[in-house]
């Protein structure tokens, strides 16, 4: 294990290392990724500094070739259809346009942009990067661990894989704008870490408009130089510099990438909120010249203030409510199958048990009247007040048996049952 120390630099404490609490879920899918204690790897390097872990320290399976082999990554590239832009193709730090690699799926298969092995074939000889991307949406072990990381980081994760040959550089020096674990699948990876040109940055903020500030900061000693072998963790916070060379084979290495939530994205959205507020919906006075400083000030002054007193009135509610639209549809849950749930509607009994679709995200609530209101990411689905009961047995997951749902008579709980497996809640235990 090797790790770069504090100080970084962010003027954060470090909080305690000390702290224990019950194992989220998926915390053996973090386990996996770092060589230290989840407490620790929280307080000394989540969002301040990187943190190598070598896989002689990391517990579970050896290496990672159980989320993506080779082999794997041939599959999907030749007899999977995949098409753009699940797939990327870089050289010497450039992307080769899409029409280079794709074409037409033949007779049948009316698509124009489907990725063509010959093709991939030829860019990848000559030393080209692959880089297969969304892979937590199209690849099941990957679904499952991404959905199983996420639970533990209470974040939304994306996972891409890169293929580089022997020798090659995919990308040049560059920063992310969300934290990242790089675990190495096969091959072996040299990587340069340089400490960032801005902390923290946002989504808006990428290093193409600070090119010349990261190259100049590359050009200096590295705060970390190291080879990745097969099943080696690295965790990179956002803005961290870095560039990965593969050595003397092929490289194959899998990146989750952390959306993680920022303080700025509250700012969006009380400001978004704030249009809620007549006196900052109100126009400039009449012929005010908006490029003289002295003209601005007293409508700035006057803006700031009232932008204030509503700050000091937001509701946290409806702060909430905002964020909620925003973080939840970013985390898919586990995926359905339509087929066997429509079967287990239809055969539904009493003794049947069902459980919360896993990595399903929602909220509970009742109104005045009693009617309970279900949220999830993309709708909301109300029940009559007799159902409350039953409801927050299953969803705090206290029971399992149809015919134990608290409440309701037989004919009523097989009503509600059905309805939660038809709208994806419940799913077959």
């Amino acid at each position: 294990m090797s790790v770069i120390d504090p100080p970084d630099g962010h003027g954060r404490p470090a909080g305690p290392s000390t702290a224990t609490s019950p194992a989220p879920p998926g915390a053996a899918a973090l386990q996996r990724c770092v060589a230290v204690d989840p407490a620790t790897f929280v307080a000394t390097h989540w969002g301040r500094t990187p943190l190598l872990s070598r896989a002689a320290d990391l517990p579970g399976p050896t290496g990672f070739t159980d989320l993506l082999s080779p082999a794997d990554a041939d599959e999907l590239l030749s007899r999977r259809g995949l098409r753009t832009p699940f797939l990327r193709v870089a050289r010497d730090g450039q992307l080769i346009p899409a029409a280079r690699y794709t074409g037409g799926g033949g007779a049948g298969a009316e698509i124009g942009d489907q990725v063509l092995d010959e093709k991939i074939l030829q860019l990848y000889a000559d030393g080209a990067t692959l880089v297969l991307q969304g892979l937590h949406r199209i690849w099941p072990a990957l679904i499952d661990f991404t959905r199983d990381l996420g639970a533990a980081l209470v974040q939304p994760l994306q996972v891409n894989a890169y293929l580089t040959p022997a020798g090659s550089q995919g990308f040049a020096t560059h920063y992310d704008t969300h934290d990242v674990f790089v675990l190495q699948v096969d091959g072996r990876k040299q990587w340069r870490i340089h400490p960032p040109v801005l902390v923290d940055p946002l989504e808006r903020q990428p290093w193409g408009g600070r090119a010349d500030e990261v190259s100049a900061t590359a050009e200096g000693a590295a705060a970390l130089d190291v080879v990745l072998e097969p099943g080696d963790a690295l965790y990179l916070p956002r803005g961290w510099l870095h560039s990965a060379q593969a050595q003397e084979s092929s490289s194959l290495h899998l990146t989750v990438g952390i959306r993680a939530l920022t303080r700025y994205a509250l700012v969006e959205e009380l400001l978004a909120l704030a249009a809620e507020d007549p006196r900052l919906r109100a126009g400039l006075p009449y012929g005010t010249d908006v490029a003289d400083p002295d003209a601005l000030g007293p409508e700035l002054t006057e803006t700031v203030e009232a932008l204030r007193d509503w700050l000091s009135r937001a509701d946290p509610q409806a702060v909430a409510a905002r964020l909620r639209q925003r973080v939840w549809p970013a985390a898919r849950p586990a995926p359905i199958r339509p087929l066997a749930q429509a079967a287990a509607v239809a055969d539904l009994t009493a003794d049947a048990r069902l459980t919360v679709r896993p990595g399903l995200r929602r909220q509970l609530t009742q109104a005045a009247d009693g009617r309970v209101t279900l949220l999830l990411s993309d709708r909301s689905l109300t029940f009559p007040a007799l159902c409350e009961p039953a409801l927050r047995a299953f969803l705090d997951g206290a029971l399992t048996r149809v015919g134990d749902l608290p409440g309701l008579d037989d004919a009523d709980r097989l009503v509600l049952a059905r309805r939660l497996l038809r709208e994806a809640v419940a799913v077959p235990a």
